[in-house]
């Protein structure tokens, strides 16, 4: 199969789309009738600008209120056809699209509309053209592919087909068994589109939160297998209208764009056992059995005061890194690395950033066929320089220019601390507070970047995503999405906000840029580690005693119970008979905290708890200043 991308999807003008477009390894291009419009200059120059970016240009849409209409209007409709045509000549395009009429002009019946498309079959066949009919779900007589489908069938003309769109399918919950007995050569084109489920109409649902596949909640895999039955093999193409992309970078969303195709005809091969044509061979997504390390980029004042607040939650030094300025700290399951060094990456991030959460190391079965997938759905490799005898981990660059580390144990069998750091005794006072392991890990990022990683993660790893969930900040509103595997070894918490007063918004200011804001360790005791905690001088963040009345009045906790959790400032959460308790540390400078959590059979991330987590760090936070008007 063909892949292909509508000038739709993307924001800037068109030479930038054609550009981006090129650069994400496309070869076909819808050029859509505004960036036309809007393009100074003639459409033999379009054609030639996608020429020498070696694309094709495969359709000119949309073409709009066509069929059905009473004369005079259906006789101008076929002129407007006409000069339209004239357009694609230039274009070196041979597929118009014609979408199904809205107008309240338009007159029903299936045999009237199949006399228009006749005719104007007729016509472009005349100059060696072809069109498409595409059901819209909001059509004022067509919303559904089977009655575009009957009238392509009763028009029974060589140069009228049928242009099958996911979205306008699967948004009206349309029968797909029927797709499967279309014959593939009436197919003149399928675009995809993904969308979150909601409850709107249709023309906003479509104009304002088309995704990518992948990216949203319709069944498009249940579409593609549809599609596969019929033996299509011709192009396949996003159209994609979307706030979100118009509102991000180009190239960026176009490289989305060419992931979200390869990421779906890979898990169709899988699921179908059949080869696609044009595919290359990936690697199964990566499952991954948690995470090795989290290391942060610090200057040496920084980094000193990072290493007391560890230390203070029962971290001990555990390794120094045998060639540069690195150190490890380890509780439990947990490894933590400073990074102090004054050149490479990580000092690089450090003067971009600040002190930050530089990178994140998975832990997987097979690291170099999960770069190898990496690689083929367009995630950027990294690679630096290495002393004599030290480990190369391979990575791809992650949120914010960070770096993802993959570890196996194939590469390092004794593991990597063994090969590049030497042990440090710990000493006599080294206690241990009780955490076991990273239970999560919550990246901030802006809103226009949130589809990208939710697909960037999906793509590489065996993860399965949950619904979007609303939190209620002090400034707003912010999203929030979790990817995780399937046995909670890896859980990432993607955190986004259009409003800039939240404590999201507010963290990507002070980084500049999109990152980890905060970390969740595990306990398997949360009242034992937080008396350790405060015995070592831990600040945590108090919750009011609203909250614990509240509690009592909504919950069967014994008095005595929630005393106990007020008086260690816990919040609690509770699902049937499954229990979450949850504190956190004040927030550091840098906007940066931990979260220490204990999970009792339970599977989510205390959202309920959420606001007023956030409405105690909003009142120690620094008050952000004003906007000017």
């Amino acid at each position: 199969m063909r892949t292909a991308i509508a000038t739709v999807c993307l924001s800037g003008t068109l030479p930038e789309k054609l550009e981006a477009i090129a650069a994400a390894k496309f070869k076909g291009v819808e050029i859509f009738e505004n960036d036309l419009l809007s393009f100074n200059g003639t459409p033999a120059e379009v054609r030639r600008m996608a020429a020498d970016l070696g694309l094709e240009i495969i359709t000119f849409q949309p073409f709009r209120d066509f069929e059905g209409m009473p004369e005079p209007h259906r006789g101008k409709a076929l002129s407007r056809a006409e000069r339209k045509f004239d357009v694609m000549a230039e274009l070196g395009c041979d597929l118009l699209l014609v979408c199904s009429n809205v107008s309240p002009d338009a007159l029903g019946g299936v045999d009237r509309a199949a006399a228009d498309f006749r005719e104007l079959g007729e016509r472009a066949a005349k100059r060696g053209l072809r069109v498409g009919y595409e059901a819209l779900a909001w059509g004022r007589h067509v919303s559904d592919y089977r009655d575009a489908w009957e009238v392509v069938r009763r028009a029974d003309h060589p140069s009228v087909g049928l242009i099958l769109d996911s979205f306008h399918i699967l948004a009206r919950k349309t029968d797909l068994t029927p797709m499967r007995a279309i014959p593939k050569d009436r197919i003149f084109l399928v675009q995809l589109a993904d969308a979150p489920l909601l409850e709107m109409d249709y023309l906003s649902w479509s104009r304002h939160y088309r995704s990518f596949p992948g990216q949203g909640e319709l069944a498009v895999d249940a579409f593609m297998d549809a599609l596969q039955a019929t033996g299509y093999d011709g192009l396949l193409s996003h159209e994609i209208f979307s706030d979100r992309f118009r509102a991000g970078s180009a190239r960026s969303v176009a490289i989305d764009g060419q992931r979200s195709l390869i990421f779906m005809l890979d898990e169709l091969r899988r699921r179908t056992g059949t080869a696609v044509p044009g595919l290359p061979a990936l690697p199964p997504r990566a499952a991954c059995a948690g995470v090795e390390f989290v290391e942060f980029a610090m200057d040496q004042t920084a980094a000193a005061d990072f290493e007391t607040l560890l230390a203070g939650l029962g971290f001990a030094k555990a390794g120094q890194h045998k060639s540069k300025d690195v150190a490890r700290w380890r509780q439990g399951d947990i490894n933590i690395i400073v990074n102090r060094e004054k050149e490479g990456f990580a000092h690089s991030f450090n003067i971009t950033h600040g002190s930050a959460v530089c990178a994140i190391a998975l832990r997987v079965a097979d690291a170099s066929a999960t770069i190898e997938r990496a690689v083929k759905l367009l995630d950027q490799p990294f690679r630096q320089g290495v002393g004599p005898g030290e480990l190369e981990i391979p990575a791809v660059r992650g949120l914010g220019g960070s770096l993802v580390y993959f570890v196996d144990r194939t590469s390092a069998p004794s593991g990597i601390w063994d090969v590049d750091f030497d042990l440090v005794a710990q000493g006599a006072g080294a206690r241990e507070a009780g955490l076991v392991r990273f239970d999560h890990i919550s990246q901030s990022m802006h809103d226009e970047e949130m589809l990208t990683w939710l697909l960037f993660y999906t793509s590489l790893l065996d993860l399965a995503k949950t619904r979007v969930h609303d939190v209620l900040d002090p400034g707003g509103i912010v999203q929030s999405q979790v990817v995780a595997s399937e046995d909670g070894a890896l859980r990432l918490v993607l955190n986004a906000s259009q409003s800039q007063r939240t404590l999201a918004s507010r963290f990507l200011n002070g980084l500049f840029g999109s990152g980890v804001q905060h970390i969740a360790l595990a306990t398997d005791d949360i009242f034992a580690t937080v008396g350790r905690l405060r015995e070592n001088g831990v600040d945590l963040l108090p919750i009011p005693e609203n909250y614990y009345d509240d509690l009592e009045a909504r919950t069967d906790l014994a008095p005595e119970a929630i005393a106990r959790l007020a008086e260690s400032q816990i919040l609690y959460d509770r699902d049937g008979s499954s229990e979450y308790f949850q504190v956190y540390t004040q927030t550091l400078d840098n906007g940066f905290f931990f979260e220490i959590v204990e999970r009792r059979n339970y599977a989510g991330f205390g959202a309920v708890n959420a606001p007023i987590r956030l409405a105690a760090q909003t009142r120690l936070a620094p008050h952000p200043a004003m906007p000017r008007a």
